[in-house]
């Protein structure tokens, strides 16, 4: 009943703590025989790790990758992987004036309440630092699922300010700090968030995740749903609050004629002429791309005072020190792609052992 673990056939569970010695996780259920390294791994984790610019917290992790288990010869076994990553550069010092504070925005109250303790070095289990264990477990979905299948993330929105859908390209996403698809856009990122940063203040995001390759099939009705688990893979990830799939709650403004996906013959199968439904109906995948975005919240963590309680119910004044993220956003769009992988994945696996294809 702790909840530390999703998927089915394709199973994750992750453990350790933002200021422990180690976290990380274990993926059981993995193919026997795939070729893994921890090289391939690292590349995944190196896209995430802190300190990589002056817009995300400047704690430096290497966030180096260790393989304990599940492998033999360069290969997967079939037995449960075991991954772990060090913590090197943890100030849990930081946190000595809000041992007895409960934080606006943060999961302080809510967590005591649940256990009756918490470690409050960082935020624990709770801090973000946790999803460096979910992209090594992408990677290894990644694997699984072969490379016909190609899983990108950008960001589409900082606070208000949103990308331009006619100057989309993936390939800029790779040339600046926040995964933007727009050189444009990118360029006015940088000026508003170094004014929020130099303010102390936080602001939101939006991160949009896309699976090219995705066959048809994949998922089930009803209670197994392929968009279903998408969004509840997405909502998982710290500092989310909302997850749409297509066109999600853009769809209500759309009339039945604009909305359907209308389909033409095509030398391989039917031809979608537009993708609204983010290429997954009635939870089963469609062979378009598959499509999700998701909202993050502001950074909780600012410098700004906020009035909360302590642990006695007496009212106080809360101003969080320590380094973090401007726009937590910024380092959401790996995570973003490792859940996604970890959830087709385990459809993958899941499709093959109920139709043996």
């Amino acid at each position: 009943m702790s909840h530390n673990t999703f998927g089915h056939l394709f199973r994750v569970t992750t453990w350790g703590e933002s200021h422990g010695p180690a976290l990380g996780c274990v993926v059981d259920g993995c193919p026997p025989g795939l070729a893994l390294s921890a090289a391939e791994l690292q590349h995944w984790l190196d896209r995430r790790k802190p300190g990589s610019s002056r817009f995300v917290t400047q704690r430096r992790e290497p966030d180096e990758v260790k393989i304990l288990s599940g492998m033999f010869e360069g290969v997967t076994t079939g037995t449960p992987i075991s991954l772990m990553i060090e913590n090197v550069d943890q100030r849990s010092k930081d946190y000595g004036e809000i041992a007895n504070q409960y934080r606006p925005g943060h999961a302080d109250y809510t967590y005591e309440a649940k256990y009756g303790v918490r470690d409050y070095r960082g935020g624990g289990r709770s801090s973000a630092r946790e999803t460096a264990a979910r992209v090594a477990a992408g990677g290894v979905a990644r694997k699984v699922l072969g490379e016909h299948i190609l899983i990108r993330a950008c960001l589409v929105q900082i606070g208000p300010h949103r990308i331009d859908r006619a100057r989309f390209d993936w390939d800029e996403t790779e040339n600046n700090p926040f995964w933007c698809p727009d050189p444009v856009m990118a360029a006015q990122w940088e000026a508003y968030l170094d004014g929020v940063r130099k303010a102390g203040s936080s602001v939101g995001a939006v991160v949009e995740a896309v699976a090219e390759g995705v066959p048809a099939g994949w998922g089930a009705p009803i209670y197994g749903k392929l968009d279903a688990e998408i969004a509840a893979a997405l909502m998982s990830i710290n500092a989310v609050k909302g997850v749409e799939i297509g066109a999600g709650f853009e769809a209500a403004t759309l009339t039945g004629e604009a909305n359907a996906d209308e389909l033409r013959a095509g030398n391989d199968g039917p031809t979608f002429l537009s993708n609204h439904a983010g290429g997954v109906l009635g939870g089963i995948s469609t062979g378009q791309p598959v499509v999700a975005r998701m909202a993050l919240k502001p950074t909780s963590s600012i410098l700004s005072s906020r009035r909360s309680v302590d642990r006695t119910g007496a009212e106080v004044d809360v101003r969080t020190i320590g380094r973090h993220d401007p726009c937590v956003g910024i380092r959401a769009a790996p995570v973003a792609e490792a859940m996604l992988a970890c959830v087709l994945a385990d459809a993958k696996l899941r499709h093959r052992g109920q139709t043996g294809r």
